[in-house]
C-alpha cells in the first residue's frame, strides 16, 4: 500500500488497549471509534486501510515483533546502554515480570487491528455498495483479523474472543478463551479470506501490498504448520507454487526499497515510499529498522542506534559459502557498505544486522525509511512444504523444495539419505538463517516439539534459566487490573 492514504477511520478510546504515559503509546494512540459505522464504499475503504495501520506501529512490526529474535538468541539488544532496551534485555534474559514494556506492546498491539477488523465484518454485509469492493474488504478483514490473533495467540496461549465490535454499552472485560477456540476462528477467517480477497496479480498498482489470496493461503499453510497438520500444509504451499510466486534471484532484494512487494512477497508490512512522514508521527508511515538497527557511529545510515546485534553463535551458524552471511549482517572484512568499511568496534559483538538498512546516500535523514518489513515470502512457502513432506515420511520429496532455497543461498544440494530427525534439524536451521531477524524464529522454537526444540536450544547457548513457562509471555498486570476476568500464565 505505497500509495495509499493509511488513516485509523475515527477516534474513541477502548478499555482493552488504553494508553499509558510512554512514548509508544502517546505516539501511537490505541483507539478507535466503534460508534460511526462506515455507510459508503469509500468510507469502507478507508477503515480497511485503517485495519492495517498496527502493523506499522512499533508495538508489532516496527519494533517488538523483530526483537523477538533477540529473546530467540539470534542476537542481543546492543543498543546504547543503561536502560536502553531494558525490557528486550529482561525478556532474552527470562527474567520477564509482569510490568514489561514489551510484553504490554506485544498484548496491546493487535486489539484495534481486530476491533477495526470486526466493525467492518459486521457492516459492510449490509451495505448497499460495489459487490466486488465489498467483498475484497471482507477479505482483507478477515484476513487482518486472522494475523492478529496468530500474533497473540503464539506469544500469550489463551486470549479474550472478541468478533464483535464493542463500545461503552457491551462487554469490556471479556474473559480468555482457550487456544483452540482461538485457532478455529483464525482458521474461519483465512478460509474466508481466501474465498473472497483477488490473486496477487489482479490487484491494481495502487493497491499493491494489499492481502490477496496467496497472503491468506500462505498463513493458512502457517498456521496449519503451527498446529502439526502436515497433508494441509502441503495442500495450500503447493497450491501456491502455481499462483506465480517465485524466489528473486538475489536474496538482498527482497530487503531493497526499489524491488518492494516483489515476486517473492506474499505479504509485507508497507511504509510511505516517500518516507515523507515523521518518526514519532501518529501514522508511523516511517520504518524505524533501519534507524535502530544501522551500526552505532558509523555513520551508515540515518541514526544508527547499534540494535539487534548478532551473536557470535548464530555468525558461526552460516555455512561456509552461504551468500546470504554478507547479505544479511555486517562484519569485519565483508563487503564495503555505501563505500564506508565496517569495524568490528561498532558493536559489542563484532556484527551488526545489515539487511534492513537503507543508506544515507538514499535517505539522509534518521526518520523517514520507507522500507517495507517482510511477514511472508515464497523461500518460507518452499521451507514449509519441505518440513511438512518430512514430517510425513516423504523426506525424498522434501528435498527438492529445500533445495531451491539453498541454491539461490549459493549452498550445496542436500542428498537423499537423510533421517527423517536429521531432515528436520536441517529444514529449521534453513528457516533461521534464510528469515533471519524477521521476527520468525521465537516462533519456531516454541512450536517445535511443544517448545522442548526451543528449551534445548536455549539451553545449549547458556539461557538455561529459560524454562517451560517461558514459552508464554506473561498477561501485563495492568491489563489483568483493569479487566479483573483476565487470568494469568502459569508461573508468572
Amino acid at each position: 500500500m505505497k500509495k495509499i492514504k493509511i488513516a485509523l477511520y475515527a477516534l474513541l478510546t477502548l478499555t482493552m488497549v488504553n494508553c499509558s504515559d510512554d512514548f509508544l503509546d502517546k505516539t501511537q494512540p490505541d483507539t478507535i471509534n466503534t460508534g460511526n459505522y462506515p455507510k459508503t464504499g469509500e468510507e469502507l475503504i478507508t477503515l480497511v486501510n485503517g485495519a492495517y495501520q498496527p502493523l506499522q506501529r512499533p508495538k508489532l512490526y516496527n519494533m517488538r515483533m523483530w526483537t523477538s529474535d533477540i529473546f530467540a538468541g539470534n542476537s542481543i539488544v546492543g543498543a546504547g546502554g543503561g536502560d536502553d532496551g531494558l525490557e528486550t534485555t529482561q525478556l532474552s534474559n527470562f527474567v520477564t515480570s509482569t510490568d514489561n514494556q514489551g510484553v504490554l506492546d506485544l498484548w496491546r498491539g493487535p486489539w484495534p487491528g481486530i476491533l477495526s477488523s470486526n466493525i467492518i465484518i459486521k457492516t459492510a454485509p449490509a451495505l448497499n455498495i460495489d459487490e466486488t469492493i465489498k467483498n475484497r474488504c471482507l477479505g482483507q478483514a478477515y484476513f487482518l483479523r486472522a494475523h492478529y490473533y496468530f500474533i497473540l495467540v503464539r506469544f500469550f496461549g489463551d486470549v479474550p474472543l472478541v468478533t464483535e465490535p464493542q463500545d461503552v454499552n457491551g462487554d469490556l472485560y471479556p474473559a480468555r478463551a482457550p487456544k483452540t477456540e482461538i485457532y478455529n476462528l483464525i482458521i474461519s477467517d483465512l478460509e474466508k479470506a481466501i474465498q473472497f480477497l483477488p490473486t496477487k496479480q489482479q490487484y491494481g498498482d495502487s493497491d499493491k501490498g494489499r492481502a490477496s489470496k496467496g497472503a491468506a493461503i500462505g498463513a493458512l499453510a502457517k498456521v496449519y504448520l503451527t498446529l502439526g497438520q502436515w497433508q494441509k500444509v502441503v495442500d495450500l504451499t503447493t497450491q501456491l507454487e502455481g499462483m506465480g510466486y517465485a524466489l528473486n534471484t538475489d536474496y538482498s532484494d527482497n530487503f531493497n526499497i526499489n524491488k518492494e512487494n516483489s515476486v517473492e512477497s506474499l505479504f509485507e508490512v508497507q511504509y510511505a515510499s516517500d518516507g515523507g512522514y515523521d518518526f514519532w508521527s501518529n501514522e508511523n508511515q516511517a520504518s524505524w529498522t533501519s534507524t535502530f538497527m544501522g551500526p552505532r557511529g558509523a555513520n551508515f545510515v540515518g541514526g544508527g542506534w547499534g540494535w539487534n546485534q548478532p551473536t557470535q553463535e548464530f555468525v558461526n551458524s552460516y555455512e561456509t559459502g552461504d551468500k546470504r552471511k554478507e547479505k544479511t549482517i555486517f562484519y569485519e572484512g565483508c563487503p564495503d557498505y555505501d563505500g564506508k568499511e565496517y569495524k568490528a568496534n561498532y558493536s559489542l559483538t563484532g556484527y551488526n544486522v545489515k539487511k534492513f538498512l537503507v543508506p544515507l546516500s538514499a535517505f539522509p535523514s534518521y526518520d523517514n525509511s520507507p522500507l517495507n518489513f517482510p511477514i511472508m515470502r515464497y523461500s518460507e512457502v518452499l521451507l514449509m512444504k519441505a518440513e511438512a513432506l518430512n514430517e510425513l515420511g516423504q523426506t525424498s520429496l522434501a528435498i527438492v523444495p529445500l533445495n531451491l532455497v539453498r541454491g539461490r543461498a549459493g549452498l550445496a544440494a542436500v542428498t537423499s539419505g537423510l533421517s527423517q530427525s536429521a531432515f528436520r534439524d536441517k529444514v529449521l536451521h534453513e528457516r533461521r538463517m534464510e528469515l533471519a531477524f524477521e521476527g520468525q524464529r521465537w516462533f519456531d522454537l516454541i512450536r517445535v516439539n511443544d517448545g522442548q526444540y526451543g528449551l534445548n536450544f536455549l539451553h545449549s547457548i547458556g539461557k538455561t534459566n529459560a524454562s517451560t513457562k517461558h514459552l508464554l509471555l506473561p498477561i501485563p498486570q495492568i491489563e489483568r487490573d483493569r479487566n479483573p476476568n483476565l487470568t494469568q500464565n502459569p508461573g508468572y
